[in-house]
């Protein structure tokens, strides 16, 4: 955004979204928007349907949070989140949609940052990304610093 060259914050913010249903991530994208705080950066998603693909774009690739669907198949959100936190490196911040709130449990087993219910609430997730995307920016300038 012009005018913004000089602040820490950057103009936008990476979100990987995986579903296998087409459907669940036309959901979340209308949910969020383009912004889903007026004081976080606007999103640029990176759609997923597959899990090979999703731990591919996470490791290789600048993501600064996933949103994962738990209740995706043949691989749910919630075992592909584990896996990301044992195996990717700085993996960044993840929000799982839930199938019902009693999975709560199983979203603190797969280590998830954020829980959002599924059928996409359209104020719950953009308050829970938004959560997690302020958090990113104040890591941001720390983490962005080359070695002395």
């Amino acid at each position: 955004m012009a005018g913004d060259e000089g602040t820490q914050e950057p103009a936008r913010m990476r979100v990987l979204l995986y579903s296998n249903s087409s459907q669940v991530r036309e959901q979340v994208r209308l949910a969020v928007g383009r912004r889903p705080a007026a004081d976080v950066p606007r999103v640029e998603f990176v759609e997923c349907a597959t899990e090979p693909v999703v731990l591919r774009r996470l490791a290789e690739e600048h993501i600064d949070v996933a949103i994962l669907d738990g209740e995706a198949q043949p691989a749910g959100g919630m075992g592909i989140c584990r896996q990301a936190k044992d195996e990717i490196y700085r993996c960044p911040p993840v929000l799982v949609l839930i199938g019902r709130r009693d999975d709560g449990w199983l979203a603190t087993w797969s280590r998830a940052d954020a829980v959002s219910t599924h059928p996409v609430d359209p104020v719950e997730l953009p308050a829970a990304l938004a959560d997690l995307m302020r958090q990113r920016v104040q890591l941001a300038p720390t983490s962005a610093q080359p070695p002395a």
